[in-house]
C-alpha cells in the first residue's frame, strides 16, 4: 500500500469517526430537546389558575418553573410568555416587601434569591427596578456577627435564611451570591453606588465550610483523604454527619456532594482564582467522589438538587472533565444528560421518592431537571 493511500485512508477514518460522533451528539441533543419540551409542558399544566405553582406562600416555588421555561433552547416561552406566565410574574411582584425582599412568611433569603432569578431570566426591563431593590436587600443580609468590620466569627461573611433565621449556611449563601452576581449589571452605572457585598468576607465564610485545614482553622475540620477538600453545611455542622477517629477520638465533619458543588460554584461567583488550592482541592474531592447514583454522603436525599448543582458548578467553572481517583477523565456532561433523561416519568415530570428538601414535589424537581438540561444542551 502506497504512503499516499495510507494517508488518504487515515484521513477518511478521522472524518468517519468525526461524523459518527456528530451523529451521536445530534441524537442526544434531540433527546434532550424532547425531554425539555415534555418537562416544560408538564410545568405549564401544573400551574394554578392564579399564576403560582405548588404553594403561594413560597414564591421560590413559582420562580423555579419560570426560570426553567425561560431557558428553553428555542426561547419560545421567554419571547412569548403564556398568560399564565404573566400571572406568575405578577404573583412574584406582589410578594415584594418594603425591605425589598420577595417572601410571604419565612425563608426570606431563599425566596428572594430564587425569585430574583425567575424575574431576571425573563429579560424584561420593567423588572429591573424591583430587582435592584431586592439585590440591596440580599446584600444587607450578609452577616457580621461579632465586632463590626472584623471576621471574628466563623459565620461572618455568609448569609442565612433571613429574618428570624440569620444563621449563615452554605446553601443560602450560594443562592444569595448567585442572585447578587447575576444582577451586578443593574447597578454598574448607578450615579450613587449602592452598598456592595463584601466578597472577601464571603470567601472567608465559604472556606469555613470546607474541609481544608490549611484555610479552615475550625476544631472539627476533616483532614482525612475521604473528606479533604469537600464541603459541609456550615461551620461546625454537616448534613452528612461526623467521623470519629478510632484512635484519637477526634470528631470531624463529613463532606458531601451537593455542598461541595455549592462551594465550588460560590467560589466561582466570588471570583476566586481557579488555581487557588481551595478550588483545586474541591475539584479533587468531586472527581474522587463522582457518582450519579446518589448525592455522595447523603444517599437519595437532595439527589435532583445535586444534579442541578453539578451542572451549574462545572459549567460556570468551565470544567469540561473531572479527574477520577485512578486518573481517568470523566465526561460528566454526557453522563449526567443521559442519567437525567432516563429518570424522566411518562408524564414529562421528575420526582424523588425521598422527601428531603421537598423533592417529592414534581414541580420543584422537574424545574431542577429542565434547568440542568437547558444548561447541558449547548455543549453536547
Amino acid at each position: 500500500m502506497t504512503s499516499r493511500l495510507i494517508l488518504a485512508l487515515a484521513a477518511w477514518l478521522v472524518v468517519a469517526s468525526a461524523d459518527a460522533q456528530t451523529r451521536r451528539n445530534l441524537s442526544l441533543k434531540l433527546e434532550v430537546k424532547r425531554a425539555i419540551d415534555r418537562g416544560s409542558e408538564f410545568l405549564l399544566q401544573q400551574q394554578n389558575e392564579k399564576g403560582w405553582w405548588s404553594d403561594a406562600k413560597y414564591p421560590a416555588l413559582t420562580a423555579l418553573p419560570l426560570t426553567a421555561l425561560h431557558g428553553h433552547p428555542e426561547d419560545k416561552y421567554r419571547a412569548q410568555p403564556t398568560d399564565g406566565m404573566h400571572k406568575a410574574y405578577q404573583h412574584l411582584l406582589s410578594t415584594q416587601k418594603d425591605d425589598g425582599g420577595f417572601y410571604v412568611e419565612g425563608y426570606a433569603n431563599y425566596n428572594t434569591a430564587v425569585t430574583m432569578m425567575g424575574l431576571l431570566t425573563a429579560g424584561r426591563s420593567e423588572f429591573d427596578s424591583p430587582l435592584r431593590t431586592a439585590r440591596g436587600y440580599l446584600v444587607g443580609l450578609q452577616n457580621d456577627l461579632g465586632v463590626k468590620g472584623k471576621l471574628d466569627t466563623p459565620y461572618d461573611g455568609g448569609i442565612g435564611y433571613g429574618r428570624r433565621y440569620p444563621h449563615s449556611d452554605l446553601n443560602n449563601s450560594l443562592l444569595a451570591l448567585e442572585a447578587i452576581y447575576h444582577t451586578r449589571h443593574l447597578v454598574a452605572d448607578a450615579k450613587t453606588k449602592p452598598k456592595e457585598l463584601d466578597w472577601s468576607a464571603a470567601i472567608s465564610f465559604l472556606q469555613n465550610c470546607q474541609n481544608l485545614p490549611s484555610h479552615n482553622k475550625g476544631t472539627n475540620v476533616a483532614s482525612d483523604a475521604a473528606n479533604l477538600g469537600g464541603f459541609h453545611y456550615y461551620p461546625g455542622f454537616s448534613q452528612a454527619g461526623n467521623v470519629t477517629n478510632s484512635i484519637t477520638g477526634r470528631v470531624s465533619l463529613r463532606s458531601y456532594g451537593s455542598a461541595s458543588y455549592a462551594g465550588l460554584l460560590s467560589y466561582v461567583y466570588a471570583d476566586l482564582n481557579p488555581k487557588d488550592p481551595r478550588v483545586t482541592s474541591v475539584l479533587d474531592w468531586l472527581g474522587n467522589n463522582y457518582t450519579l447514583t446518589e448525592n455522595p454522603g447523603m444517599g437519595q436525599q437532595g439527589l435532583y438538587y445535586y444534579f442541578q448543582l453539578i451542572t451549574k458548578a462545572l459549567t460556570t467553572a468551565n470544567v469540561g472533565q473531572l479527574t477520577a481517583k485512578d486518573g481517568t477523565k470523566i465526561n460528566w456532561r454526557t453522563d449526567l444528560t443521559r442519567r437525567i433523561i432516563n429518570l424522566q416519568n411518562g408524564n414529562g415530570s421528575w420526582d424523588n421518592e425521598n422527601n428531603r428538601w421537598w423533592e417529592t414535589d414534581p414541580v420543584l424537581v422537574t424545574s431542577y431537571c429542565v434547568i440542568a438540561l437547558e444548561m447541558l444542551y449547548p455543549k453536547l
